[in-house]
């Protein structure tokens, strides 16, 4: 039993909390920890001493974590995370009954500027998925990979850990277990279903070996293959068709947004797709509708027309 009074009992109370109760993602607990843990080190730096009570850190002392963290020129993206890690663990010693009041409520979050996602044009893309070619089990299985995820908008880790169980190809679905233990349903495109159904009877079959194994896409030791596995094998397979620059999981994720939008699909559609919980995340690929309004307003409008 943590001595949840105290900021590092609090700091494994809260982490617990976050993997029990409310089933976050490994990685998304990870990222928790990692933070808290360097506001902890800042807090005992401040005395010299640990065993800090988590009541005892006031504002004053929050303000000062986060005016370091500018100092160590992190990006505001980055500083931005923090404080909402801070604010979410300091919410939890709140309905704990550990503190009275929360230090964290009025500190504000830097302004961002809003960035547009990268994403490839339509034949980047096919060269990229064309690029592995099908002649071994893993060529075919990469392949599949690569159309999958461009089919559905996946997050690199709910497309590693896809189980033949989740997939039905002959309703062209996929079931997605993301964030938060979430589940919903996506669409899988008629090139993504022959690709992955001709890897099934072939070169899954081969990496087996007849061994079972629950995932879809796996490695040759019959277990799922790994975020940076795939991370790796996407970075080889840009630099062949000659996409060079920051090639990720990410960046298919966003072609496949970009493209959905510029194909007719609306906002809250998309946002179902992608598994965003808030639809303000979706409104970020806003910058795709742009240009479809002005036709859309040239093509409709009577008066639009040169």
């Amino acid at each position: 039993m943590h001595n949840v009074a105290s900021l590092s009992g609090g700091i494994k109370a809260f982490l617990e909390f976050c993997r029990i109760e409310k089933g976050l993602a490994a990685n998304t607990i990870d990222s928790y920890r990692i933070d808290l843990t360097r506001f902890e080190g800042f807090i005992e730096s401040r005395s010299g001493s640990g065993g800090w009570a988590a009541s005892a850190v006031e504002g004053d002392l929050i303000r000062e974590y986060i005016d370091s963290l500018y100092q160590a020129k992190l990006a505001t993206g980055s500083i931005s995370r923090h404080l909402t890690t801070v604010r979410n663990f300091y919410r939890f010693l709140l309905e704990e009954g550990v503190i009275d009041r929360d230090p964290s409520a009025l500190m504000v979050a830097p302004k961002q500027w809003q960035t547009l996602p990268k994403y490839l044009n339509s034949k980047q893309v096919d060269d990229l998925v064309q690029g592995p070619g099908t002649g071994k089990p893993t060529l075919q299985r990469d392949r599949a990979m690569l159309e999958f995820l461009y089919a559905t908008g996946l997050r690199v880790s709910e497309l590693c850990h896809v189980r033949v169980s989740d997939v039905e190809l002959n309703l062209g679905f996929v079931r997605v277990n993301g964030k938060g233990n979430k589940q919903r349903i996506v669409p899988v495109g008629t090139s993504a279903i022959q690709e992955t159904e001709r890897y099934m009877r072939d070169g899954r079959l081969k990496l087996l070996r007849g061994r079972p194994s629950p995932y879809l896409f796996v490695t040759s030791r019959g277990g799922p293959l790994t975020r940076q596995a795939f991370w790796k094998l996407l970075g080889k397979r840009g630099k062949k068709v000659g996409i060079f620059e920051k090639l990720s999981p990410h960046v298919i994720r966003h072609s496949f947004a970009t493209h959905v939008l510029e194909g007719g699909a609306d906002l809250r559609s998309l946002q179902a797709m992608l598994g965003h919980a808030d639809i303000s995340t979706t409104q970020l690929y806003t910058h795709v509708l742009h240009s479809r309004l002005r036709e859309t307003v040239d093509r409709h409008h009577p008066r639009a027309g040169r």
